[in-house]
């Protein structure tokens, strides 16, 4: 009898820690101040070197926080830059390194069939450790690459908030 009692103690509590596993959980997330600062600091990080882009700011989700487009961006940086910063939170990755490992492997070539996603340099994951919680892209400087640097010289002017 005592058995049973302990294996059914035993079994409630085993219950109730599976309850809090799934229970709410507490996650970071950008504020819209941060999410335009970075957006702001990209599109001026590009402007010092002569481009006129768009820079898009996601949450973790891929929903947008902030955009800013600078004087003479081209229409299509738009679309480009919020498609670089929902791939690349999606993914968790930068979308240049993405773009260069479909190139070299066939099966991660069909990235490019899922709605949303750009596999062109110039999103990059904002990272608070190991977390995502978001991203930002950048759409219209002359080649991704320089899109890319762009976004990481923002998130380099705002890693003392990334914490």
């Amino acid at each position: 009898m005592r058995f049973i009692a302990s294996a059914l103690a035993a079994s409630l509590a085993l219950a109730a820690l599976g309850a809090n596993a799934q229970g709410v959980r507490t996650e970071r997330t950008l504020s819209l101040a941060l999410a335009s600062q970075i957006a702001t600091e990209a599109v001026n990080a590009c402007a010092a070197s002569g481009y006129a882009v768009a820079a898009t700011v996601v949450d973790r989700a891929g929903t947008v926080r902030a955009v800013m487009r600078a004087d003479n961006a081209g229409p299509h940086t738009l679309a480009a830059s919020q498609d670089k910063a929902f791939t690349s939170a999606s993914a968790k990755n930068n979308t240049l390194a993405m773009m260069e490992a479909a190139q070299k492997n066939p099966a991660a070539a069909n990235l490019v069939h899922i709605p949303g996603f750009l596999l062109l340099g110039g999103g990059v994951p904002i990272k608070v450790g190991n977390d995502t919680i978001g991203a930002v892209g950048i759409g219209g400087a002359p080649g991704g690459h320089l899109d890319e640097q762009c976004a990481i010289a923002a998130l380099d002017k705002v890693k003392g908030q990334l914490q």
